[in-house]
């Protein structure tokens, strides 16, 4: 070899002929996977200045002479003249529709069924279920103590059985199906696996045993957070890369959601993915017997930075009944929004209560709706607000404050306060833009506008969360929250740690109307020493099924 012929000798990948051959290498080599190893130079061909710099990610300019060695070396035919017209804004230039590279390119996409990126954007709508389907939801558990998981199990049970959404549902499950009470769907729908069940599991003497299949219904990651995310897009996604709508159905253990693959739910909305995410075992207080590790008060802030999730935190069967329907017309309606749900259940049961007559679900949809009013006569007047778990403490915390304190509280279900967050946000926007219009007036300030007594806001979530409202609440706001890690003892006791039990909500309704000028600064004092609620070891006994999901 001549010395011209070694120096015109390219590195690997930049060589077409070896990129050509080791994928023709790789496109014949059947039953494995292949790597290819490209040896390459960053800059490559843009000149001396930029080839092989470390400093290359920071130049983002061609001077006129690397313009012109580029020019050079791509033979490229523009003159001179053209480049130094203006070196910052070089012509483009085409070599016309019947150049060999151009058919060669247009061929190749031909062959290969069309010009790419392509994103279809339309998808056949589906045909619902009838709202039928979840009335026995809405009837209430009776006495029977019932967990908000295994609320949610059910209401995607009866959706299952719904003969032309059923088969498109993908349960997605990362770890114990067991935890969340979804054994029973083992028998019908099956675990998939391609070259079916292998094994004999240990709990084949059971009726609702592990059965896995070629045609199986659930995808059942093992412990494979990351995984499950990509079966989630996969399936969530399908509607545009095989114009047939699926609808994923992912539950996890709610820590290990946004927090762990929060890289992954970003990327999920970045490809328009649909379908739902169950946060399960929810709350900072609800899993303390398990670590703190997975004791979760965060992953409702951590959902609500992510543009396309739709966040809900139901306290109740029949909110969750009104959420999936929600759910489902939204992203597989007429009109599919690019959204897809995150709805937090919890392990704890407590009794579930019937609809409320003549109920009207847009509050639960929008994020808030008056589930109690106090309608005693009581010399002052307070409004608790809370979500998910919390909320039958508010309830009780309703009723101390009637029978000892003189105070009737209203008590109102807070269903999504991210929702909430992003109306006021929006109307707040418009005013920006649009001074001269009517913005409106957020959601949650018309519900409260006529709510008198100052506001108190709880749940098992960090003070962050409901905080994401206060500019819209109108008068005194006081939120009470989880922050910091768990706390490793009974619910109750957790619960007093933190200040969101019943007791310390008392407390906080007396010091809001104390700081209001409404009660003598006393009372508040006097009921903190009452219930002692600086005082773990004072926190009632557990009564509920401590549970695991």
């Amino acid at each position: 070899m001549s010395d011209s012929e070694i120096w015109n000798l390219k590195r690997g990948g930049h060589d077409y002929r070896k990129v050509y051959a080791a994928y023709r290498a790789a496109v014949d080599h059947k039953g494995q996977p292949t790597v290819i190893l490209a040896k390459t130079i960053k800059g490559y061909s843009l000149g001396a200045h930029f080839q092989g710099r470390n400093a290359t990610h920071q130049m983002k300019k061609l001077a006129l002479q690397d313009l012109k060695d580029f020019r050079d070396a791509m033979r490229i035919p523009i003159n001179d003249a053209q480049l130094e017209e203006d070196p910052y804004l070089p012509p483009y230039f085409h070599p016309g529709s019947d150049a060999p590279e151009i058919r060669y390119m247009i061929d190749r996409r031909r062959t290969l069924g069309g010009y790419l990126p392509e994103r279809r954007t339309k998808a056949k709508a589906l045909r619902l279920p009838s709202r039928d389907i979840y009335a026995a939801l809405k009837k209430g558990s009776g006495t029977q103590e019932v967990a908000t998981t295994m609320a949610t199990v059910r209401t995607f049970k009866e959706v299952l059985r719904d003969k032309e959404v059923g088969p498109r549902i993908v349960p997605i499950i990362p770890d114990e199906a067991r935890t969340f009470g979804m054994d029973s769907w083992f028998p019908s729908l099956k675990i998939y696996n391609r070259n079916g069940q292998l094994y004999t599991a240990v709990d084949a003497d059971l009726m609702l045993a592990y059965k896995e299949s070629e045609v199986g219904h659930i995808l059942h990651e093992g412990i494979n957070e990351a995984g499950s995310v990509g079966s989630f897009i996969a399936a969530g996604t399908s509607y545009a890369t095989h114009n047939e709508p699926m609808i994923p159905i992912y539950i996890f253990y709610s820590m290990f959601g946004f927090q762990r693959t929060g890289d992954g739910l970003w990327a999920a909305a970045d490809q328009m993915t649909r379908g739902f995410l169950l946060g399960a075992t929810a709350g900072r207080t609800t899993l303390t017997g398990e670590g703190l590790q997975h004791a979760d008060g965060h992953s409702l802030l951590l959902a609500s930075t992510n543009p396309a999730v739709v966040a809900y935190d139901p306290a109740f069967a029949y909110e969750i009944a009104y959420i999936v329907e929600s759910g489902l017309a939204r992203m597989f309606g007429q009109d599919p929004e690019n959204v897809f749900f995150y709805i937090t259940v919890y392990n704890e049961p407590y009794v579930q209560p019937p609809e409320p007559d003549n109920f009207d679900p847009e509050g639960v949809l929008r994020g808030l709706y008056r589930y109690h009013v106090a309608t005693e006569q009581r010399a002052n007047k307070a409004q608790i607000l809370a979500s998910g778990v919390a909320m039958p403490a508010a309830l009780d915390a309703a009723k101390m404050l009637a029978a000892e304190w003189d105070v009737a509280a209203d008590v109102w279900s807070v269903t999504s306060w991210g929702e909430l967050n992003r109306d006021g946000v929006a109307v707040d926007r418009a005013r920006l833009r649009h001074p001269d219009r009517q913005a409106g007036v957020p959601y949650v300030t018309q519900a409260l506008s006529d709510a008198v007594g100052p506001v108190v806001a709880v749940s098992d979530w960090m003070r962050a969360v409901p905080e994401q409202i206060r500019p819209w609440v109108p008068g005194t706001y006081v939120t009470l929250g989880t922050d910091g890690f768990g706390f490793s003892d009974t619910r109750p006791a957790a619960r007093r740690y933190f200040n969101t039990d019943a007791e310390s909500q008392v407390v906080a309704v007396l010091e809001a109307l104390a700081r209001d000028g409404e009660i003598d600064p006393s009372v508040p004092v006097a009921a903190a020493r009452q219930y002692r609620i600086d005082d773990v070891q004072a926190a009632p006994e557990q009564t509920s099924d401590p549970g695991v999901a």
